[in-house]
């Protein structure tokens, strides 16, 4: 039987007790109708019979039913109907009443079938009022799967069972993230909305409840009337009072031995008889010693000793500290003032050696005091450590680099020297084909000679130094752009297929001047007949010396570079249209050289120490490359596209992985001069850095198409052969389009072709 919270003199009772009161009240009725009326006193009336109210009673009582908050089982509120009525029945009216005179002058007949009527009535009545006003919330608990845990039915489609035994599906929630974020949006409740996880369903909180769990996350106690500070009172206080709390007379077993105790006691004097169980020794309170190194092997050293660094002696005393030293250790009066001149941490000395007649003479020592309160602070305050030294074999430090015979073809012996400049040769250049080499040189020539003979097939004797030239890397132009003073000269060597060299002259006389001349940086000027006698077919005029010029991929465009601090330092020019540009508005630094990317329109321009890369479709910056150097000499492009390398005057050739990073990947300090030139092989694996010292640095660069592998750099062979003139070695440096040769030109005056 549970107590209900409401009412606290009502039970829930099962089925069978409620047929029982029935039973009971259905024969006190037919007693209460049937026995005769004691004297003086008034017929009661019949069950289920109206009586009138009393004034002053509460007609509008609630049932228990009606105010319990939860449920019973089915029997719920037949206990209460029945007490009310039985109460009814032994109240006695005040007055007669027709019903009592009706109950004098009935036959026994009528008033036994008037009592079961009656008691039928009662009966309807009983179940009507059980299921109009039973507020049992019961039949809501819809999952009767029962106190468990309900992370059991997390993976299944139904949440429990029903008392038939069939399967209770939980409701379809197929709410994605936008419809929850409109609910939450649009249903002013969603916050007090929270979810069943037994039925699955989502129930609003009262304010009620809202409260209640406000004041527990708080701290605070769930019941708003509760106080935890009321006072205290005290059940069994101090005094003395004259009734006992309880006077319950005291059991018979408090005063009979008990038989069970004397059974375990003689289990336990059996079980000291036989020594199962022995007293407990006493303990000894004296305190023990022991030695802490009687253990210890005498022969081993602790590690505090093992790590002990015994305080460094001090210098025993020399001759010039004698009282009477030899000759050679006095000071002169020069000496003595130098030696007072000198900052007391520079002199070698820090007493001047003096001589005496006798020991008897030597007076006390000055400075004893102060040295030896030096001495102590030495001793105190030097910090003194035992180094463990690493034992690292010195091979492991060093890299494991495969051996350069494996990574053969790469160029090992000089095998020809191209003789016939007389000045220092500064720049070279090669056909597509590979089989002409162009230089250009101090002495005011270009001289077009053949790779495999080393024969000069021509001379053209320019105005000026030549500062750069290259050939045009299109394979069906013949044509080599030479920088010389303040111009940059077109020419056509006229080598070759006739068909290339003719078809080259025709593209370039088959220009149509524009109707509308346009400004431009420089002036394109056609060839003179005796210009063009010797190869010159165009001239583009800058208002600046010319220091660089270098072909883009597909052959029509070139860039120059022009000795200025202004905005007008790089040019791009369209030799199909005779056009010129200025592609930058302001000046970002000295410019030292430019670069056309082979594949992807890309523009690269070094500056001192960056190297700026540009996307010349979007005119805008990409990149900007920290070279980590002082003074960028050259750029080179690995034919991928992805990998470039810049020598610099500091004797560095910084590689740079543009898909890793803005930094260096590795920087190489192979030459010991300033680098002049470098340089990568079109097809093989190999790049070359020309110094100042007169050597050529072939070296292994191979990039993996796993973007996952770094570049292996492996330096494979150094080549010597140039002499050094004023201070000057190698000056460029160039790879056979197609062998692993390389090219190599010198301030000495010649070319040298290394295979």
């Amino acid at each position: 039987m549970r107590l209900r919270p409401s009412s606290p003199l009502t039970f829930d009772l099962p089925p069978r007790f409620f047929f029982f009161f029935n039973f009971i009240f259905y024969f006190s009725v037919r007693t209460a109708v049937f026995a005769p009326p004691p004297a003086g006193a008034g017929a009661r009336p019949l069950a289920g019979a109206a009586v009138p109210e009393e004034p002053g009673t509460e007609s509008d009582d609630l049932t228990d039913s009606e105010e319990s908050v939860y449920s019973g089982l089915e029997d719920s509120g037949s206990d209460s109907s029945t007490e009310e009525e039985e109460e009814e029945e032994e109240e006695e009216p005040k007055d007669g009443s027709p019903s009592q005179a009706h109950a004098k002058g009935a036959p026994r007949k009528s008033r036994s079938l008037e009592v079961d009527s009656a008691w039928k009535e009662n009966q309807d009545l009983l179940i009507q009022n059980e299921y109009e006003e039973d507020s049992s919330d019961e039949e809501d608990i819809r999952n009767t799967v029962g106190n468990i845990p309900m992370e059991w039915y997390q993976d299944f489609p139904h949440i429990g069972y029903d008392l038939e035994g069939k399967k209770i599906y939980k409701p379809i929630r197929n709410k994605d993230e936008l419809d929850k974020f409109l609910e939450k949006m649009e249903n002013p409740d969603y916050w007090r909305t929270v979810q069943d996880k037994m039925t699955g369903a989502d129930i609003k909180l009262t304010d009620e409840q809202v409260d209640l769990v406000h004041r527990l996350q708080k701290g605070q106690f769930g019941d708003v009337h509760f106080d935890p500070y009321e006072p205290a009172i005290d059940f069994f206080s101090h005094e003395v009072m004259i009734h006992p709390v309880t006077n319950r007379p005291a059991d018979k077993r408090s005063f009979i031995p008990s038989l069970i105790e004397k059974e375990k006691v003689s289990k336990l004097v059996h079980a000291i008889k036989m020594g199962w169980i022995k007293p407990r020794k006493p303990k000894e309170d004296t305190p023990t010693y022991y030695d802490l190194w009687a253990h210890e092997d005498p022969n081993s050293i602790l590690g505090r000793h093992k790590m002990h660094v015994p305080a460094p002696k001090m210098k025993l005393p020399g001759h010039e500290e004698s009282y009477n030293p030899p000759p050679e250790y006095l000071l002169s009066e020069e000496e003595k003032l130098a030696w007072e001149q000198q900052e007391p941490a520079e002199r070698k000395l820090n007493f001047v050696p003096q001589q005496y007649r006798c020991l008897r003479a030597v007076p006390a020592y000055s400075r004893f005091i102060h040295e030896r309160f030096e001495r102590c602070l030495d001793l105190y305050l030097c910090p003194r450590q035992r180094k463990m030294r690493v034992n690292v074999d010195p091979e492991d430090l060093i890299p494991k680099l495969p051996k350069p015979r494996d990574l053969q073809p790469f160029p090992t012996t000089q095998a020809l020297v191209y003789r016939g400049h007389t000045s220092l040769v500064r720049c070279l250049s090669i056909s597509p084909s590979g089989q002409w080499l162009v230089s250009g040189s101090d002495d005011c020539t270009v001289r077009f000679w053949e790779v495999s003979t080393a024969r000069c097939m021509k001379t053209l004797p320019v105005a000026g130094v030549v500062k750069s030239i290259a050939w045009n890397p299109n394979p069906t132009i013949c044509l080599v752009a030479i920088a010389v003073e303040q111009s940059v000269l077109l020419v056509n060597p006229s080598l070759g297929d006739k068909l290339l060299y003719g078809a080259t002259d025709q593209l370039l006389e088959s220009y149509v001047a524009p109707e509308e001349e346009r400004v431009q940086p420089v002036q394109w000027v056609v060839a003179t007949t005796e210009e063009h006698s010797k190869g010159i077919r165009l001239i583009v005029q800058h208002s600046r010396p010319v220091k660089q010029v270098t072909w883009h991929g597909k052959g029509d465009y070139f860039a120059s570079v022009l000795a200025d601090n202004s905005n007008m330092q790089v040019l791009i020019h369209q030799t199909s249209k005779r056009w010129s540009q200025n592609p930058f508005r302001k000046s970002k630094g000295l410019v030292q050289c430019v670069l056309f990317h082979p594949i992807r329109p890309y523009f690269f321009v070094a500056t001192q120490r960056y190297v700026r890369v540009y996307n010349l479709l979007k005119q805008e910056l990409t990149k900007k490359l920290m070279t980590n150097c002082k003074w960028v000499s050259s750029m080179a492009i690995h034919p991928g596209g992805d990998n470039i390398i810049c020598g610099s005057y500091d004797s560095k050739l910084a590689w740079f992985d543009l898909d890793l990073s803005t930094r260096p990947y590795q920087l190489l300090r192979h030459h010991k001069k300033a680098l002049r030139s470098v340089a990568f092989h079109k097809h093989y694996p190999l790049f070359a850095s020309g110094s100042d010292d007169g050597s050529v640095i072939v070296c292994h660069g191979m990039v993996y198409n796993d973007l996952l592998q770094n570049p292996l750099l492996v330096p494979v062979k150094v080549l010597k052969g140039h002499a050094l003139t004023w201070d000057l070695g190698v000056l460029d440096v160039l790879f056979h389009p197609t062998q692993p040769w390389v090219f190599s030109s010198g301030a000495d005056s010649t070319v040298r072709l290394f295979t």
